[in-house]
């Protein structure tokens, strides 16, 4: 497999190449991947943050005689965005995405000039690319798929070598699952994720990581069985005494759109801090 090196250009497919953004950290892992989809006339997906250096190697990577006529974004947060008004002030792009919740630590400078909704296609006269409306991580998340070749562009949908966060309110387990579901139902070939390296084998990734979930969800129904009525902090350890303790905070937000959903479904009761089983 390709190392994954911040500001190198990788193809990934005829039609679809990589530049990781200099962003790595525990969240992110390499960095962010932009995406540079088309020949001619291309589109960058997920510009990134607002990183000069960055914003270099895209254009850097541009074709003779080609140009960026759209960017997109798949969410709204500071490490997939930011780039965009940036990148669009160089070459005087389309701007298409999500709008973004300023209540939800997103990033509102991303202002769109095209509002993307589900299923609709951006036809680039080389290449189709859908958008598949995938709420979960957050509720503005989208992936696209380049229709040609199946490839799939995940944002932090699905996350190569990490779980991904499900951050309530605007992100929903519930919705996370389901949007995996829903993913089944088109010809993907390659998961192209917003972090880490594509993947060949989509439906055994997206069936792995439902498996994983539900196998989560068991043990945070085991958990506050145990412990009969729990707080957030104290059913941390038992559901995730599989994760580095460093990351337990991070791992509190998905334990508690696991909650959610878990209220939603009538199987547990909140009241004040305290979860119990129903």
């Amino acid at each position: 497999m390709t190392e994954l090196i911040s500001g190198r250009l990788d193809r990934i497919s005829p039609l679809v190449a990589r530049i990781i953004a200099p962003n790595p950290g525990v969240m992110t892992g390499p960095g962010t991947n932009t995406y540079l989809i088309g020949q001619r006339l291309l589109a960058v997906v997920d510009p990134g943050p607002a990183n000069e250096q960055h914003l270099e190697a895209i254009l850097g990577a541009v074709p003779a005689g080609a140009q960026i006529k759209w960017i997109i974004a798949t969410h709204t947060h500071f490490d997939h965005s930011p780039g965009a008004a940036l990148l669009a002030e160089r070459c005087e792009a389309e701007i298409i995405g999500p709008q973004a919740n300023e209540e939800y630590y997103e990033d509102a400078s991303f202002l769109p000039d095209q509002h993307i909704e589900h299923d609709v296609v951006l036809d680039t006269g080389e290449c189709s690319i859908r958008a598949i409306h995938t709420p979960g991580h957050v509720g503005n998340h989208y992936c696209f798929l380049v229709e040609e070749e199946g490839v799939l562009l995940t944002g932090d949908h699905i996350m190569s070598g990490s779980t991904v966060v499900i951050i309530p309110p605007s992100g929903d387990m519930k919705d996370y699952i389901h949007s995996l579901e829903l993913l089944k139902n088109y010809d993907i070939k390659m998961i192209a994720p917003g972090h880490g390296a594509q993947d060949p084998d989509p439906f055994t990734l997206i069936q792995g990581i439902i498996d994983h979930r539900l196998k989560r969800e068991r043990k945070v129904i085991e958990g506050m069985q145990q412990l009969c009525a729990t707080t957030l902090d104290e059913l941390t350890p038992l559901v995730y005494g599989d994760v580095d303790i460093a990351m337990h905070p991070i791992a509190q937000l998905s334990l508690l759109a696991h909650l959610i959903k878990l209220e939603k479904e009538l199987v547990v009761s909140k009241q004040d801090e305290t979860w119990r089983i129903r």
